[in-house]
């Protein structure tokens, strides 16, 4: 049996023009086909017609944490059970099937990871990393998902025993960050020469990925020299950083919403509600206003510079993490082409599945979602959510 979408705009995201009137065939999983006009269907077919709406992948967010802090006295396994909700929430509500962790106590990241992918509850593909790997008086240490570890031997042992916890790629923290106490400072590097490369130097003899946390030059540039997958916020880039970002292929990951969304920057209804809240206290406030402006500038060099960019939010929950993300990259000055190929294509890449995931082509897993009008237009369209799918199968229908 096939399951047939007809009567659809098809939003690829490898072609910015949308097929219209297109029809989708969708077989064990997979996209079968994609053909102009109505279908041709069997008796044992399962046609839904989408009645001129927007079919495109489902979005990505490629930098998530669980929500932090949390009351006193949170258990491990409630916080494992609101995480795993959050989850099911942004896949459900907001149409996000795939997420890259940035860091998760616990391994809580891997749970869910292997809880989607079997016949259990519906959620979305979820990259994990476990721990984020900091210094002692690192950055973050207050969020619960970080581990302290110093000296080259120390980072060799967190690493090793992040692999045995079965991730999928390793979190380092290069520097600080803008939400921290003011010893943990984004203009700031934390590692020594020597731990940051023992680091490095295990993760790439065992093939696992690095994500890099990296907010200022010398970290950015420290992270791609030494081979990180993916260089995450780099609030403050020079044109070095740029340059190197575009010879070696780096991933960006901007995380705008860490700088942007405070009460003085927030501009649309949606931004305004999350500000209010997330309840910043005031010290944080005045720090991410006073990065916000450079965080844009490095956002546009690279985005004119062609470097390779993905969309993560770094905030929650997933219902409006990735969709406020989306919002800001065209506030900040992308297209709404490149803010939805963020969240879809790229994310893919970066992930190290895009031939599998992110596009809407024949041979590829059906994860895709279906909104009334078309993003491209407006990215708010995207709140408009109609249905989602996860390879095939129909795991929210918001047709009402």
């Amino acid at each position: 049996m096939s399951l047939i979408l007809t009567n659809c705009n098809v939003l690829d995201l490898v072609d910015p023009t949308p097929k219209s009137d297109a029809t989708v065939v969708i077989e064990d999983g997979r996209i079968r086909e994609i053909r102009d006009g109505a279908p041709q269907t069997t008796a044992s077919d399962h046609v839904i017609d989408l009645g001129d709406s927007y079919l495109l992948p489902g979005l990505w967010d490629v930098h998530i944490h669980p929500e932090h802090p949390n009351p006193a006295g949170t258990t491990v396994a409630q916080l494992t059970a609101a995480f795993g909700q959050n989850l099911q929430r942004g896949l459900i509500e907001a149409g996000v099937t795939a997420v890259r962790s940035g860091g998760a106590g616990h391994f809580m990241d891997v749970a869910w990871r292997r809880a989607f992918e079997g016949p259990g509850p519906a959620g979305p593909r979820v990259f994990a990393c476990g721990h984020f790997l900091t210094t002692t008086g690192g950055h973050f240490l207050t969020s619960g998902h970080a581990r302290e570890c110093d000296g080259p031997y120390g980072y060799a042992e967190a690493i090793r025993d992040q692999m045995k916890h079965d991730v999928d790629h390793i979190k380092l923290n290069l520097s600080g960050g803008i939400m921290g106490p003011r010893w943990d400072r984004h203009v700031e590097s934390f590692l020594l020469p020597e731990e940051i490369e023992a680091a490095f130097a295990l993760c790439k003899q065992r093939n696992f990925p690095v994500m890099a946390h990296a907010t200022n030059p010398d970290s950015v540039k420290a992270a791609i020299k030494l081979g990180a997958r993916s260089v995450e916020h780099a609030y403050i880039m020079d044109e070095d950083c740029v340059t190197d970002f575009v010879s070696s292929g780096t991933w960006y990951v901007p995380t705008l919403s860490i700088s942007q969304l405070s009460p003085n920057l927030a501009t649309t209804d949606h931004e305004k509600a999350y500000a209010a809240r997330k309840q910043l206290a005031p010290d944080l406030v005045v720090r991410a206003d006073a990065a916000a402006e450079e965080h844009r500038n490095s956002f546009q060099k690279a985005l004119s510079a062609g470097v390779n960019m993905a969309l993560g939010s770094d905030i929650s929950p997933m219902k409006d993490s990735c969709l406020l993300e989306l919002g800001l990259w065209v506030k900040c000055g992308a297209t709404t082409f490149q803010a939805l190929q963020a969240a879809t294509k790229n994310a893919a890449e970066l992930c190290g599945v895009g031939p599998e995931l992110g596009t809407v082509e024949p041979g590829k897993l059906a994860d895709l979602i279906v909104v009334a009008d078309n993003p491209l237009a407006d990215i708010e369209n995207l709140r408009k959510l109609q249905l989602v799918m996860k390879e095939g199968k129909i795991v929210a229908d918001h047709r009402g």
